[in-house]
């Protein structure tokens, strides 16, 4: 067996192109959307078959909830949002589900099981989870009435919702 022997060159043209690679790599990764500054617009087609976009939400307190259906935390806290969803739409909140599975069927199977009235939204190629940095499930971003991201939230746990609470309460005086 030969062992082949690199030169010093070879190494570090080796080590170069990995860095490289992995700076590309990082490059594409959308940064974590900053709080109080504005919320990257976007549209979506819903369960309803209609396109819904952010922007046109301007004016009202805007809960974006990426959730899967593989998700057990998302399957707990979905019923937790379409409570805050009843309790506040009358005072302009509204809930946007934006489901990320790569098969919306996969979501309106779940939906069966999980019923609720707020608007849910297919992502399936990503892009949207992109542009908010979803890097876990669930991951919430609470918009405020001026179309600025005010809070993001990873993850679920019991309780969570009364977090969610309290800043909807909050947006609610400004």
């Amino acid at each position: 067996m030969k062992i082949k022997h690199f030169d010093s060159i070879s190494c570090l043209i080796a080590c170069v192109t990995i860095l490289l690679g992995l700076a590309l790599t990082t490059a594409t990764r959308a940064a974590e959307p900053a709080l109080n500054t504005p919320a990257t617009d976007f549209t979506l087609k819903g369960r309803d078959g209609a396109n819904h976009r952010l922007s046109e939400e301007v004016g009202n307190i805007v809960i974006v909830n990426f959730w899967a259906s593989w998700c057990g935390p998302c399957r707990e806290e979905l019923p937790a949002f379409e409570s805050l969803y009843q309790e506040y739409a009358d005072l302009g909140v509204t809930v946007l589900g934006v489901n990320v599975d790569d098969d919306s069927s996969k979501a309106n199977v779940l939906l069966k099981d999980i019923e609720v009235s707020f608007p849910v939204l297919y992502d399936p190629e990503g892009e949207v989870s992109l542009l908010y940095d979803v890097s876990a499930m669930p991951t919430t971003v609470m918009i405020d009435r001026d179309g600025n991201t005010r809070l993001i939230h990873k993850g679920y746990k019991s309780g969570d919702e009364k977090h969610y609470e309290k800043a909807i309460k909050s947006l609610l005086r400004e």
